[in-house]
């Protein structure tokens, strides 16, 4: 009796978590370079005396699908997609390095290149920095070129290169902001491979029918473990109605 109760409770739970992870999926579905979180349950028993009986379910591992998503051409010039396996590198608030796929950027009012949640984007040097009135164009290596607008029309400038890495997707995770960094709160270092199209970005990799699906699963198992809680309870009912009448 006890190991349906634990079993079910614990197992009811985390399915409503994994509602939650799914649901946070689907509201992602047209974020810009977003990437789906898995999670997967496992049961363990209950550690303490006199509870060998009993084990919990719980939410064993929260992975993430780093499947590429689909390119969508925009023309922006500071719009910016990786192609393949890589990172953006940007500058958090504590001075460390975070890790996206979004590559829908701006230009701050004091020309600085950053995302549109204003965090400045890192070259090799450090944030770059965009001159007024150019025209900017990011070539497959991440080299950002400006040319003078109403100037001279053959002078080019270099302003930096933007700061792509490939760590193992191992040595990432997740932050609360959306943002992935190394485990070990390190920096990655650049990745030559790398490469860039500029004016396009690069679509959310969630599938909506694989998500909806998943959903409609989940709402069947929760609907069976409370099944089970209930069948647990008439069958306690029925136990002391059989002692009661000895």
């Amino acid at each position: 009796m006890d190991r349906l109760i634990y079993t079910a409770m614990t197992g009811a739970k985390h399915t409503m978590g994994q509602q939650a992870a799914v649901s946070h999926n689907l509201a992602n579905a047209t974020t810009t370079g977003f990437r789906a979180e898995m999670h997967k349950l496992r049961a363990v028993p209950v550690q303490g005396e006199g509870l060998p009986t009993r084990a919990f379910v719980v939410d064993a591992s929260i992975a993430t699908n780093f499947e590429t998503g689909p390119l969508q051409q925009t023309g922006r010039a500071f719009d910016v997609a990786v192609e393949g396996k890589g990172w953006l590198t940007v500058q958090l608030p504590d001075g460390s390095e975070g890790y996206t796929r979004n590559g829908s950027l701006e230009v701050s009012p004091n020309g600085v290149l950053q995302t549109r949640n204003g965090l400045p984007v890192l070259g090799d040097g450090g944030p770059i920095t965009i001159p007024p009135d150019n025209e900017v164009l990011i070539g497959k290596d991440g080299t950002i070129s400006a040319m003078r607008g109403g100037g001279a029309q053959n002078v080019v400038n270099n302003l930096g290169q933007l700061k792509l890495v490939n760590p193992p997707e191992t040595s990432l995770v997740r932050g609360d902001d959306g943002l992935f960094r190394l485990r070990d709160g390190g920096a990655a270092p650049r990745d030559e491979a790398v490469q860039v199209a500029g004016g396009y970005l690069e679509g959310s990799n969630v599938s909506v029918v694989d998500q909806m699906v998943s959903m409609i699963g989940l709402a069947r198992q929760f609907d069976m473990q409370t099944k089970m809680l209930q069948t647990a309870q008439s069958n306690d009912q029925a136990a002391a109605q059989v002692l009661a009448a000895r």
